[in-house]
């Protein structure tokens, strides 16, 4: 059963964070912090009593303990950089193997607390400024900087396009302006490596969660990578050709990642909660059909700009066992970024909730991911 919002709130408060609470009078709400880099950390879509829908390591923050690799704290939208991998990686030392011994989340991205620029209804204003050396050696001097902008129902409506009865739905909605910005005095290049915005939301699953992405049936080449830790099981992941989506179990209870390129995306993926009723939407700023895309991979790459541009990911238990969630994550990224010295690159990704009649719910379904929520099923 996934906690209140206040008791989310009140939560990180007592651990000695500073919330801050956007809130409209349609019941939406969020919480992000500066502290974790200005990410939204849950949301609801009915008042403080409502369901938190993002997902929170509870377990980490109360510890007050900062943990090798990455602290995982959770948060439903944070703002990390690409790529992962490869010779341009930001996750990796200089020259240092592709594993998981030595794999490392830049602080930027992991424990440094942001500068809360500026907080009002309904929206609020991080940034930070940093420098880091490329996997390649290649020093980069970066600006990230993030607004979080809380929708009302008709702001909702208009994003997505639609059109439903707030009397019959609750929902909330939110979009984050991402912006990267190069404020050293060497442009970024493709042959000191470019970087992407990368956006991760982590989810709290149930047993009857599906992730669906819809996808073009006519573009070229394979419909999805399903490899990333293993090809994902056949039982898992289901490919409606029929409907043009992709059908994902998001129960948490198996590790899996899948991705789209940029070919076959379509600037919208979601979720549906069959048990608790919630409807996810993710819509995010697509690039131009012939963008580069970074590549996240954990080696030297012959394509290092041919990467994804969606991702999902399922949680699950690692071979001795031990498990970070469970949760799942809806991702997006930019289009690889070249900025001159001064110049940046943006990428926006919006997040909505709807819970309420299943009439309504099904007619959003259908407009946004290509059928009902009673299709949603494995």
């Amino acid at each position: 059963m996934n906690q209140t919002f206040q008791s989310e709130v009140e939560f990180l408060r007592s651990h000695g964070l500073a919330p801050v609470v956007l809130g409209n009078n349609e019941g939406a709400r969020l919480v992000t912090l500066a502290e974790y880099q200005g990410r939204v950390m849950t949301s609801t879509m009915a008042g403080d009593g409502g369901p938190g829908c993002g997902w929170i390591n509870r377990a980490l923050i109360a510890s007050g303990e900062r943990t090798p690799h990455i602290n995982a704290y959770g948060g439903e939208d944070r703002f990390w950089l690409g790529p992962e991998g490869g010779q341009f990686s930001l996750y990796f030392p200089p020259g240092a193997p592709f594993d998981f011994d030595h794999w490392q989340v830049p602080a930027a991205e992991d424990t440094e607390v942001w500068r809360l620029d500026s907080a009002g209804e309904p929206e609020a204003a991080f940034y930070t400024e940093f420098s880091i050396r490329n996997w390649s050696g290649f020093e980069k001097k970066i600006r990230m900087e993030r607004v979080v902008r809380l929708l009302d129902c008709a702001g909702i409506a208009a994003d997505l396009g639609v059109t439903f009865d707030k009397t019959r739905v609750f929902a909330v909605g939110y979009v984050t302006e991402n912006r990267v910005t190069n404020i050293g005095q060497e442009a970024w290049t493709r042959e000191n490596g470019a970087l992407s915005i990368w956006m991760l939301g982590m989810f709290n699953p149930s047993a009857r969660t599906v992730i669906v992405i819809p996808y073009r049936t006519d573009a070229p080449g394979a419909i999805v990578k399903d490899d990333y830790f293993g090809r994902i099981p056949g039982d898992r992941l289901r490919i409606d050709s029929g409907r043009g989506r992709i059908l994902f179990s998001a129960d948490g209870n198996c590790r899996g990642k899948l991705g789209l390129s940029n070919r076959r995306a379509t600037g919208v993926l979601g979720s549906y909660d069959a048990e608790n009723r919630i409807l996810t939407v993710v819509h995010y700023s697509p690039g131009p059909a012939d963008a580069e895309y970074v590549n996240a991979a954990w080696e030297i790459q012959e394509r290092p700009f041919e990467g994804d541009t969606v991702n999902a990911y399922n949680d699950g238990p690692l071979a001795d066992g031990s498990q970070m969630g469970p949760f799942y994550e809806l991702e997006s990224s930019s289009p690889a970024g070249f900025p001159a010295p001064g110049d940046s690159l943006c990428h926006t990704h919006a997040t909505f909730h709807f819970s309420g009649d299943p009439e309504e719910l099904n007619r959003i379904a259908e407009k946004l991911l290509n059928g009902p929520v009673t299709s949603l099923t494995l």
